[in-house]
């Protein structure tokens, strides 16, 4: 069995460009298939938020609409409702990475609040990528890859290919154009080589230990990329 551990937003909103304060979290697919991969394959989750605070739910996430209806909306809630792990996080800055086998990070647009510019995040970010032990995030959650911009402007992402939400899929949410930035135009900024596929369809970039997903429907094909670093339980 080995250890892994979620590092998950502490946010329950998402500044936009004009100030608005909107309700977010995490989402909750994004979490859920990885999770329920990883235990059932007899994994043990440890979840980390900013501070310890118990993670909010994007409740919009919860809709039948986003899970391919109702009876998905039920089974995502049921594995939100039976992971104790969720109501009993640590707190990031107490959190030694050497500690567990992979790392993985769930979007929503929380993360776009508090991840992205998080130095425990960065340092969990950096001592992965390190140790050679997987590094996944998905969507949103890669928003925490730009934490490791140092202050002469370099991560050490740079070079690296990968995945998260794209512009297109932010223009369709609706967001866009209400946004601060986009997670796209920053990885990009952040010298990362960004990779899309058609939006909303599953699309993961594995390149050396750090493995990204674009957005919720690529969260179940990341997590058994993930399963495939880690071997039999």
């Amino acid at each position: 069995m080995a250890k892994i551990l979620f590092v998950m937003t502490g946010a329950d909103h998402w500044t936009l460009a004009d100030g608005e304060e909107h309700p977010t979290g995490f989402w909750a697919e994004e979490f859920a298939a990885p999770y329920r991969a990883l235990t059932e394959a007899g994994h043990e989750v440890t979840v980390a938020t900013p501070g310890g605070v118990v993670p909010t739910v994007d409740r919009v996430s919860l809709a039948p609409e986003f899970n391919g209806g109702q009876q998905g909306a039920e089974a995502v809630a049921g594995v939100l409702d039976g992971a104790e792990a969720l109501r009993r996080p640590v707190a990031l800055a107490d959190v030694d990475p050497a500690d567990y086998a992979a790392v993985f990070y769930p979007g929503g647009h929380g993360p776009m609040e508090d991840l992205s510019g998080d130095p425990r995040s960065a340092r969990v970010i950096t001592e992965t990528l390190d140790s050679g032990r997987p590094l996944a995030l998905v969507c949103h959650g890669v928003a925490a890859l730009l934490a490791t911009e140092g202050p002469d402007g370099v991560s050490p992402l740079r070079g690296y290919r990968l995945t998260g939400f794209t512009r297109t899929e932010e223009t369709q949410t609706g967001f866009a154009d209400r946004a601060e930035w986009l997670l796209q135009d920053r990885l990009v900024a952040l010298g990362a080589h960004f990779t899309e596929a058609p939006a909303w369809s599953s699309h993961v970039v594995t390149d050396r230990n750090l493995l990204t997903g674009q957005n919720p429907g690529s969260s179940a094909e990341l997590a058994t990329a993930l399963l495939g670093r880690l071997g039999p339980a």
